[in-house]
C-alpha cells in the first residue's frame, strides 16, 4: 500500500473491479470499515476501558458510541444515494489537489 492510500477507495474499486455496482461498493466498503473499526474499538475497550470510565464515567462514551453510530449509518446513506447520481471523480480531483499543496508546501520549506 502506498501512503495516504484509503482503505475504502482499495475495497471500492475492488468491488468494480469484480462487476459490483457503485452503491454496493460503497456499502461494502463502509460496512467493512464497520467491522475492522469494531473490532480496533472492542480490543482499545478491553485494553484501555477502565481508564476511560474512571476518567468520563459510562454515561458520556455510552452517549458518544450511540451518536458516532447514527452519524456514520447517515453518513452511509448520504454516501450511497449521492453516487447514484455523480462519480468518485471528486475525490481523485481531490486528493490531487492535496499532493499539489503538500509538493508545494515541501518545496516552499513550510512543511
Amino acid at each position: 500500500m502506498w501512503p495516504g492510500t484509503s482503505r475504502s477507495l482499495v475495497t471500492i474499486l475492488a468491488a468494480l473491479a469484480v462487476g459490483t455496482t457503485l452503491a454496493a461498493a460503497v456499502e461494502f466498503s463502509f460496512l467493512l470499515g464497520l467491522m475492522t473499526l469494531g473490532a480496533a474499538t472492542l480490543y482499545e475497550t478491553a485494553k484501555n476501558g477502565s481508564t476511560v470510565v474512571d476518567a468520563y464515567g459510562w454515561f458520556n462514551p455510552l452517549v458518544g458510541l450511540v451518536f458516532a453510530f447514527i452519524f456514520a449509518a447517515l453518513a452511509v446513506k448520504w454516501m450511497v444515494s449521492w453516487l447514484q447520481t455523480r462519480s468518485l471523480a471528486v475525490f481523485g480531483w481531490e486528493r490531487l489537489v492535496v499532493a499539489a499543496a503538500s509538493i508545494a508546501l515541501l518545496i516552499a520549506g513550510t512543511i
